[in-house]
């Protein structure tokens, strides 16, 4: 027994120097982009409280124009991003007293579709220490040094995605690195640090949009890789060059959660709104239901064929045309035949081409979060689902540990759960964040509520947690 908790204690200060190592110091200059430290979550020496609100262990509150990016730092300094009426903002903040030092505005040229609870200012930003880079679906990704000079800027799109843009841009190799999966030609970006010039662009055909940020995984003797969740599959780019090396199937049509790394292991978790129906293929279905011998499928053609398709037309109808050709149709096949699941993958080592049957390490397909990324902590992969559901898995095979609601939080769930110093934190739509002393046995130890619309995941620096509300920025610690 003693032999099998060392081992795991070694392994556990493994992962913690891999994120070190790929993420940067954890501390404020280590949660630099969205989630910390290679989207990990995780801070874990810093001491935070377990009760706290508008009156209690609050350093300050700093009014923000809305958004839902979450704060990234400096040594000395906080970015977030904002939207508000024809404007979209990058803003900066002094770590320590939360005072805004400047806030720089680029014009809002266009207004692509959001969900009801989405906005242009969601995607959150990343630095390198010094500059700040952002993105904003309605113009592009733009760069600032730590004054708020503008130093470059790219602009992108129109895109065409119908619930907007939720993806973050990460650091590799002095490159900015974006994911744009769209209904219409999707790809994956690498822009110079420097100037913003074009490094690479991988052109990702089979995906449609998707809400996911990369994370970076370094397998043995292999080079760094980039992940990339996307519609069906779970895909590894070459960092240097964006060549695609491997990928694997299995994920749900919409991936919005981020993919968490473990030395060899790979989590990952995906939810969409599926109705299973066994659809023909193409060439079946043109012969069945094209009635009017356009060589496409109407939507009525669809209906009066009873092939379902919940959501809304333009969903499926990848193009925009009105009808269905076999792009679309495979899409459509394809959702319709998907399942949501939190899943573990092991690449083979030298893993290239379609490695599904032996990267597949498990697959659970209960209790899957909507939004929320998951988090492995200390030997146990966490998840939460909306109504406030959190499941503790045993992340070596899928077993579940224990699964419960957290009691004066059964909400929603979009923000991605943090930890740090053996407790983990939990922040519904609603506001209310839920402190889980982490372990198989995991037990509430309290619910702060801020009586606020919450969507940004908390991030974590400086021994303070930090969360962004619909209106403000606030910054938590032990005050005493």
């Amino acid at each position: 027994m003693y032999k099998i908790k060392y081992l795991l204690l070694l392994r556990h200060v493994a992962t913690i120097l891999i994120l070190f190592h790929i993420g940067g110091a954890l501390n404020a200059e280590g949660w630099t982009r969205f989630r910390g430290p290679n989207g990990a979550g995780i801070a874990e020496t810093a001491k935070l409280p377990t009760h706290f609100g508008t009156h209690q262990n609050l350093y300050w509150r700093t009014p923000l124009p809305a958004g839902h990016s979450s704060p990234v730092f400096t040594k000395d300094r906080i970015f977030v991003t904002a939207g508000e009426g024809g404007l979209l903002y990058t803003i900066c903040l002094d770590l320590t007293s939360g005072k805004i030092l400047w806030k720089q505005e680029v014009p809002r040229h266009r207004r692509e579709p959001f969900h009801r609870i989405n906005g242009p200012a969601s995607p959150s930003p990343v630095t390198d220490g010094s500059n700040v880079y952002v993105f904003f679906g309605d113009y592009g990704v733009i760069s600032y040094d730590s004054n708020g000079k503008e130093r470059w800027r790219v602009p992108l799109g129109p895109f065409s995605t119908p619930n907007g843009h939720g993806t973050s841009p990460i650091l590799v190799n002095n490159t900015v690195v974006l994911m744009s999966d769209q209904d219409e030609m999707s790809y994956l970006l690498a822009l110079d640090c420097e100037n913003g010039e074009i490094r690479w662009k991988a052109e990702r055909p089979e995906a449609v949009h998707g809400y996911s940020t990369p994370t970076l995984y370094r397998p043995k003797g292999g080079p760094l890789q980039i992940i990339t969740p996307s519609s069906y599959r779970i895909s590894s780019y070459e960092a240097t060059t964006g060549e695609r090396l491997w990928w694997s199937s299995g994920p749900t049509w919409q991936m919005k959660p981020i993919a968490v790394v473990d030395g060899e292991m790979i989590y990952a978790t995906g939810w969409a709104p599926v109705e299973y129906q066994n659809l023909p293929p193409y060439e079946t279905a043109i012969k069945k239901g094209d009635i009017d011998g356009d060589g496409k499928i109407s939507e009525q053609e669809a209906i009066e064929n009873g092939w379902r398709h919940g959501g809304g037309w333009g969903l499926v109808d990848l193009d925009a045309d009105g009808k269905l050709n076999q792009r679309d149709w495979e899409f459509f096949r394809a959702r319709r035949m998907a399942r949501n699941s939190t899943f573990a993958l092991r690449p083979p080592s030298g893993a290239s081409g379609n490695i599904t049957a032996e990267a597949t390490m498990w697959r659970y397909e209960k209790a899957v979060p909507v939004v929320s990324s998951p988090l492995l902590y200390r030997e146990i992969l966490y998840t939460i689902k909306d109504g406030g559901i959190l499941t503790a898995l045993d992340p070596r095979d899928g077993q579940v540990l224990k699964q419960g609601r957290l009691t004066g939080a059964i909400d929603k769930y979009y923000a991605s759960p943090v930890a740090a110093n053996g407790k983990i934190y939990f922040t519904s739509q609603n506001g209310k964040i839920s402190v889980v002393r982490a372990g198989a046995n995991w037990q509430l130890l309290a619910v702060n509520d801020l009586v606020e619309a919450c969507y940004a995941s908390p991030s974590i620096a400086d021994n303070k947690l930090y969360v962004r509300t619909e209106s403000a920025l606030y910054a938590f610690g032990q005050t005493h």
